[in-house]
């Protein structure tokens, strides 16, 4: 059985879907028409955004923040559990509970991981992620 879910993150296109039961944890991530796997973390907030998906669409306007992340309201908040962290690039966090935050360069802050792209190289997410807001 395949489950469908989508997050996207505003003037790029990213969306995340297709979700199999068997691996509960893993998602896809679609920007721009480059899509990644995504694995998420196992602790609550990353499990809550995944029942969120799981009712619909989320979509987020993202926007470019100190040139290592895309940012924006998720329009809702999830269980956070800050702590200091090395974001690096391919980290899906979540910020301030309500923040979605993707990173294409490393930065040290608060955040709760969400979860990572999978299998692929921090240039081809520069090249993505660096130029304009997202969608």
């Amino acid at each position: 059985m395949i489950k469908r879910v989508i997050i996207m993150v505003a003037v790029f296109f990213l969306v995340i879907s297709s979700v199999s039961a068997a691996d509960d944890n893993m998602i896809k991530l679609n920007v721009n028409n480059n899509t990644f796997d995504v694995k998420l973390e196992k602790n609550p907030a990353a499990d809550e955004l995944f029942k969120k998906l799981q009712e619909g669409n989320i979509t987020v306007n993202a926007k470019d923040y100190g040139g290592f992340e895309k940012v924006g309201n998720l329009g809702f908040n999830l269980p956070s559990n800050d702590e200091d962290v090395m974001a690096s690039p391919g980290d899906l966090m979540l910020y301030q509970s309500n923040q979605l935050s993707l990173f294409y360069n490393d930065h040290t802050w608060d955040y709760t991981k969400l979860g990572e792209i999978q299998n692929v190289s921090s240039d081809k997410l520069k090249n993505i992620l660096s130029t304009g807001d997202a969608t």
